[in-house]
């Protein structure tokens, strides 16, 4: 089930390596030496309860939690404590979570812990990388945190199974926390001093759900690449604005990598070539500054890449166990709004892919636009209304992430008493993100949809090379339109194409990797 490759613990991860977990493509380890680093922050923590009822107060340890945080808590009652911590703080709602996403949430948690701050034992973490191992899976919902003290909800329903509690998937079935563990031949842990905090405080909901959004992202921005390459050619689009010299006066890196890609997936084009001396002298925008806009998106993602990576190795919870002092010490790692920053912007950018898409979606179905084309691409136009709802649907996605690009980091809503006076919203962000980017890709499946229509009442002149190899794996998988049939399934397929990646790998074999 799980590829050869193993990720270390407490180890820099790609957003790269945190997808190899979460599909189950790469197996997590824990190495002596983050065993040894957890160890050591579990002695403080040690040395701290065994002190009993003398013990100064320390925050989640031997007190109780958020505007309750002045409360002392015997001695005698500290895993009860934990256990009510847990319990208390699952009340998530909404539907459940992807099962990707929750192997994510589990692994990063492990990461979080093996950094050496939590102080929590190596037993939880040994236990948590076994439910990994074994496929068992905790139904988390995925609504209730507002990103501070870190995802605390969502958090919770994971460590109710580590607990014995709640319900989890395993081998298809569902079954409470117990009866999952015991499926897969494991036993719940007794949680001790702070063991509770340092399974709920933290961002891995954020994190998680954010981390493999930005990545998918990415993959879309490649594909608007190729995908706009085929709608210009479908349009007898010019690429002359592809020039390196262009990019190099304005040397954004997005931009750069964009323009490289399309002058490479155009190579050797036909059907520009057939159109070299028309009169027409600049493209629309949506054709004519594919670079500038899929660039800037492009740098947008790089930067969230940058954030999401750099909070795969932080120490997210609180209070933190500094073992080399023996100190422990509360501050606020736990709060979401570095994360909610960047996934809000990601959000956007990954919405302007969309955005211009659509727009040359309306140019290749509008008569009045399309150089020529017949009305709709309709191969009997007025007996056939062709793609004219393809665009609908398109406008209509498009729309719809215009409302979810409102930045959620922007909101706060004071919880806990007032003790927890402003939160980052960052799991909003997150799920919006993902959502943004699932609209994305329909869009750009509709728009190659459309285009490869284009492309087949060009012929026989062939298009550029990638875009040549494209096209012929889309017509693999959906025939091209004769007369009016049920668009839906068509959309589909597409649209696997491009979740899959098998589009761009067409393309790629051609003309070579695309940035």
């Amino acid at each position: 089930m799980h590829g050869e490759r193993e990720i270390g613990l407490g180890e820099a991860w790609t957003l790269e390596d945190l997808a190899d977990v979460a599909y189950g493509r790469a197996r997590v380890v824990l190495r002596e030496d983050a065993r040894a680093r957890i160890d050591r922050a579990r002695a403080v923590v040690d040395r701290l309860a065994e002190a009993g009822d003398g013990a100064p107060n320390v925050y989640g340890v031997n007190t109780g939690f958020g505007a309750l945080a002045e409360t002392r808590i015997a001695h005698d009652q500290i895993r009860t404590l934990q256990r009510n911590l847990v319990r208390s703080h699952a009340c998530g709602v909404g539907p459940l979570l992807p099962t990707p996403v929750v192997r994510a949430m589990m692994a990063l948690r492990a990461q979080t812990v093996a950094i050496g701050c939590s102080g929590a034992r190596a037993e939880v973490v040994d236990l948590l990388l076994a439910m990994l191992e074994r496929r068992v899976h905790p139904r988390i919902p995925s609504q209730g945190s507002v990103g501070a003290s870190g995802d605390l909800a969502p958090l919770a329903h994971l460590a109710l199974v580590l607990i014995g509690e709640g319900e989890a998937e395993h081998e298809g079935a569902v079954l409470t926390g117990s009866g999952a563990l015991a499926a897969a031949g494991l036993a719940p842990v007794v949680l001790e001093a702070k063991e509770g905090l340092a399974l709920i405080n933290g961002t891995q909901l954020i994190l998680a759900v954010g981390a493999l959004a930005v990545l998918e992202g990415e993959a879309l921005a490649r594909h608007a690449d190729l995908i706009g390459a085929m709608s210009l050619e479908a349009l007898q689009g010019t690429g002359r604005p592809f020039d390196d010299r262009i990019a190099r006066v304005r040397p954004h890196p997005g931009h750069a990598a964009s323009a490289a890609n399309l002058r490479a997936i155009l190579a050797e084009s036909e059907i520009m070539e057939s159109h070299r001396d028309c009169k027409k002298v600049q493209d629309p925008y949506s054709l004519r500054c594919m670079p500038q806009v899929h660039g800037a998106s492009r740098d947008a993602l790089g930067w969230a890449r940058q954030v999401l990576e750099r909070e795969i190795v932080a120490a997210t919870d609180n209070p933190l166990v500094f073992a080399d002092e023996g100190e422990i010490i509360s501050g606020g790692n736990f709060h979401g709004q570095p994360l909610a920053i960047a996934l809000d912007t990601a959000a956007i950018a990954i919405a302007e892919l969309a955005n211009v898409a659509e727009r040359r979606i309306e140019q290749l179905v509008n008569p009045a636009m399309s150089s020529g084309l017949p009305p709709f691409l309709a191969p009997r136009s007025g007996l056939d209304s062709g793609f004219m709802m393809a665009q609908v649907t398109a406008a209509a996605l498009v729309s719809e992430n215009k409302v979810l690009c409102h930045p959620a980091s922007v909101d706060s809503i004071p919880s806990s008493a007032g003790k927890e006076d402003h939160v980052s919203m960052g799991s909003i962000s997150a799920r919006k993100c993902a959502q943004v980017a699932e609209h994305v890709r329909w869009v750009l499946a509709i728009e190659a949809l459309v285009a490869a229509q284009g492309l087949d009442l060009r012929a026989p002149l062939q298009a550029g090379l990638g875009v040549r190899a494209a096209h012929a794996r889309l017509r693999e998988s959906v025939a091209t339109l004769l007369e009016d049939r049920p668009l839906h399934v068509d959309i589909e397929a597409v649209s696997e194409l491009v979740r899959s990646g098998e589009l761009l790998r067409a393309a790629s074999e051609v003309v070579g990797p695309l940035a």
